[in-house]
């Protein structure tokens, strides 16, 4: 029996079968973890993150024979479908400085009523929401969509349909939209100091590429990288358009 994974699962208020949603697993794998099974490492991260705790904290005796990683990598999700979609909620909702988006399209964001909502409702706060979208025209997209497999057309039209969805968040006081035409090697989704870096891998779908959570610690680590890319490609960005 793993009673620190039962204990969390307690504390946090969770079910066996919540995690098998979160997870995408079945709910009888989630009781066999509780009873002692030792999960492969990608659930085992998702898990920790999804109950806010270390690794250690559940499995004392796997974790510290993993690889130790620095300090401000929390967690690594093997593809973007996997990390549970609260923690993308929560991540957003956590802020209370800065919220930044660098995507092409983003559309498992744009796309979502309630992470809009988190985004208006953070703004209406104080917090600064800033949002960079692909320009649908800039060869960037295009090359991008061929990258994925989904076609130049395919990008640029998934681009178009995030600046419409987007297009009520013109006006929050507080939130900007710009497009940009950069390339870009991956995703950035902050909150404070708080980073989800979606990675871009040729020939993959981002949905299908990690992501990795990192905290910035130091002010000159790796997540100190991805905040100056961001600030690059917001500098050499222009205002979207607000559509009639």
């Amino acid at each position: 029996m793993n009673d620190n994974l039962r204990h969390a699962l307690t504390r946090a208020r969770l079910h066996p079968v919540d995690i098998a949603a979160q997870l995408a697993v079945d709910p009888k794998t989630v009781n066999r973890w509780i009873n002692g099974r030792i999960p492969y490492p990608r659930h085992r991260w998702a898990i920790a993150d999804l109950l806010g705790v270390d690794e250690a904290e559940l499995w004392p005796d796997v974790a510290p024979h993993q690889p130790a990683m620095p300090a401000e990598i929390r967690t690594v999700h093997p593809h973007r479908w996997a990390v549970p979609p609260d923690t993308w909620r929560r991540l957003f909702q956590s802020a209370t400085r800065d919220i930044g988006i660098l995507t092409y399209s983003g559309l498992f964001i744009t796309e979502d009523a309630g992470l809009l909502h988190v985004l208006t409702d953070r703004a209406q706060t104080g917090v600064h929401v800033r949002i960079l979208l692909g320009d649908p025209d800039s060869s960037a997209v295009a090359t991008r969509g061929e990258e994925e497999t989904i076609g130049g057309a395919v990008m640029a039209a998934r681009t178009r349909n995030a600046i419409a969805l987007c297009q009520p968040l013109h006006e929050v006081e507080g939130i900007e939209i710009r497009l940009h035409d950069t390339v870009l090697y991956n995703s950035i989704y902050r909150a404070d100091d708080e980073l989800l870096i979606n990675t871009h891998v040729y020939g993959m779908r981002a949905a299908e590429a990690p992501v990795i959570h990192l905290h910035d610690t130091a002010g000159a680590g790796t997540a100190a990288t991805y905040l100056d890319s961001f600030e690059r490609v917001w500098n050499g960005a222009r205002p979207a358009p607000q559509m009639p």
